[in-house]
Formats: C-alpha cells, structure tokens, sequence
C-alpha cells in the first residue's frame, strides 16, 4: 500500500529536534534522525570491523552518488563527492582553463579566495565585479562579458540576501563559457535547473542537514571536456590501487577530481539527508520555506523593516536579511540571542533563515522579542 502524502511529510518533519528559535540555516543545518542514525550504525560497524566492513561501509559513497545524480539531474559518472564547499571550489579555479573569469566581489569568501590564488599562479586572469546590489543577473553579466571571458563564478543563493540567481537565464547569456555555481544554499530546497551548471559544488551542512564533511562536485560534459583537474590525488587516476610508482592517467568523468578515499561515515549520513528530502521532494520543501518565509516576513511588518533580501519567491530562497531604525544589527542579535533565537548577525543587518521546519512559534519569538525591544 502506498503511504499517503500527509504520511509522508509528517514523517519528514517528525525528523528533526532543533530548538524553536533556530533561524539559522544559512549557516548550519541541523541533521535528522536518520542521518544521526546512519551516522552512528557506519561509525560502530567501522568500531566493530571484520574482514568485508571497509568495503561495505564504502558502498556509502555510491549510495550518495545516486541520490545527488537524481536530485540534480547529473548523470552518476559526473558526480565526485567532497568534503565541504571550498574544496570543491580550489578544485574547479584550478582545473578552468586559461582566460579570464568573472566574479561578484560581494559573493561570500570561499568563492572568492579559490580563483585569487589560482589568479596568483597565473592559471587564470580574474575580474572582479560590482554588480548592482549585488545581483548577478543575467543582463549584468551580459554587458561584462569580453571575447577573453571563458567562465562565470556565481552563487545559486547570496548568502547575505537571499537573492536566488536566474541560472538558467546566466546559461543563456554566457554562451558556451564555464558556469560554475556555488550551489550550498540552494540545493536541495529550491526548484533551481541545475543541470545548466557546468561546475556544480554544493556542501551538505547547511540546508541539506546532512552534517559536515560531506558535498558533491558536479560536473557538465562541456566541463569534462575542457577541465584540467590539477588538484586531484591517486583516487582520482586509473587503476588507483596498481602501485607501480607511476603517474597513472585521470580517471573517467568526474571521478578524476577524487583526491583520496574520504569517510564513509559522513558519506552514509549523507546519503540519509538526500534520501530523505527525495521523500518529500525538493519542490514542497521550496514551498513550505516560502510560506515560513512569507509568515515571517508579515510578522516584521509592524515594526517597519528595512529588508534587504529580494520579497519575490520568484527572486528569493529561504533568507530575510533586514534592519531596525534606532537598533544597531548587533544589538538586536543580542536581544534575539537572549530569547532563545539563533541568527546570523551581519554588519549592516540580521539574517534570519528559516526551514520546512520551522514553526509559528519561532516566528513568534522573533516578532515578540523586537517588539519587546521597541516597547
């Protein structure tokens, strides 16, 4: 018999325990049950080890593989998982070929620093850019593009904003040059084409709740064709275990981006994070952070916010980052912190992100604790 949709997304929910007042998954996500489980049962089967565990604790990885090549369309053969974002990222900015690459300077860090140093190795030209509110759009980038330009470095989702960037519109205007996509807070709750990505990284640790030390690399046929994969190690060659001293070729698709054997622990906590959203389905994830979002937004309302993420749902992913007349961004994460409310306190504003799971009553605290502060 087949389970009821109701069924199946109460089961979801049912998962995870975070506290009421935790606003915070733009930066971390806390993981379900099941990953703490899968997590739990790899590291007491690696404890009790006999003579087949290692190699079916490794069977984790195919696992995840799968589950990434479903989710975002990616053929299994153009999938390496990694252990965060950055690594994945160093990986692409070195592995890109020769020519000048475009960026935001307003992108998180981790986006930027891969193609500095690959820039200081003379591997690429950068070009750093200031787009209008910080939005790469498509039209934005379109006037920046030069005959030299061979790749365009964006983030699915800005992490300060919550602006979701028009990839497919990107794909449109840049042609047949690199799209790489820094996909982490994005992938796995917005409906997003993300197989018009020629270098997809995404980590598990935030909206994903899969825990950290876990992520994927994905790559087009355009890219496996083009890229040079620099920074890969001996897993990442042809017949990896023939130990003959040699410099082996690189192994096929994106397997060759593979620097070593990584933890089959996180690789199995992994696979219970895609798999669970794949229950769901990423699209009533989507749909149920905008209402959160929506129920949020209304809360504010009253006490006159000036938001600086995109209201749109079209525009926007599962981040309002907003500012009070009269109270310092810091102050307020103060008062917010001091009611049991977790969020990311930035320079200019506060950024709240919310869930499938979030509740009325974490919106609740949120609206209550500011007013409180106004009072």
């Amino acid at each position: 018999m087949t389970q009821p949709q109701s069924d199946i997304k109460a089961a979801y929910l049912a998962q995870f325990s975070e506290t009421t007042g935790y606003l915070d998954f733009a930066r971390y996500g806390p993981p379900s049950r099941d990953v703490v489980a899968a997590s739990a049962a790899a590291m007491h089967s690696s404890a009790t080890a006999g003579p087949g565990t290692v190699d079916d604790l490794m069977g984790a990885t195919d696992r995840a593989i799968r589950a990434v090549a479903r989710l975002s369309g990616f053929a299994t053969s153009s999938v390496v998982l990694i252990p965060n974002t950055s690594t994945g990222l160093f990986q692409a900015a070195f592995a890109i070929p020769p020519g000048e690459v475009l960026v935001s300077g307003n992108d998180f860090p981790a986006n930027h620093y891969p193609l500095a140093r690959a820039a200081q190795a003379d591997r690429i030209r950068l070009r750093v850019l200031t787009p209008p509110g910080g939005r790469m759009t498509p039209e934005f980038i379109a006037e920046e593009l030069r005959p030299g330009t061979t790749a365009v470095s964006v983030s699915a989702v800005d992490f300060a904003t919550g602006y979701r960037a028009d990839l497919a519109g990107i794909r449109d205007v840049i042609g047949e040059r690199l799209l790489i996509v820094d996909g982490i807070q994005g992938f796995g709750v917005t409906t997003q084409p993300w197989d018009v990505c020629d270098m997809l990284v995404v980590g598990g640790q935030k909206w994903l709740r899969a825990g950290w030390g876990t992520g994927f690399l994905a790559l087009s046929d355009r890219a496996l064709e083009r890229v040079d994969p620099l920074l890969s190690g001996w897993t990442g060659a042809v017949d990896p275990t023939h130990y003959d001293g040699l410099i082996h070729p690189h192994a096929h698709g994106a397997g060759r981006f593979s620097i070593t054997n990584l933890s089959p622990v996180d690789h199995a906590a992994f696979a219970a994070a895609l798999e669970l959203v794949e229950s769901v389905g990423t699209g009533w994830i989507a749909h149920r952070i905008g209402e959160r979002l929506d129920a949020l937004h209304e809360a504010l309302l009253p006490l006159d916010p000036m938001i600086r993420s995109p209201l749109d749902r079209v525009d926007r992913a599962g981040i309002l980052s907003f500012a009070l007349p009269d109270l310092q961004p810091a102050q307020l994460g103060k008062r917010l912190a001091a009611a049991g409310v977790t969020a990311t306190v930035h320079a200019s504003a506060v950024r709240l992100s919310v869930h499938a799971t979030t509740t009325d009553a974490a919106i609740d605290a949120v609206a209550s604790t500011i007013q409180e502060a106004f009072s």
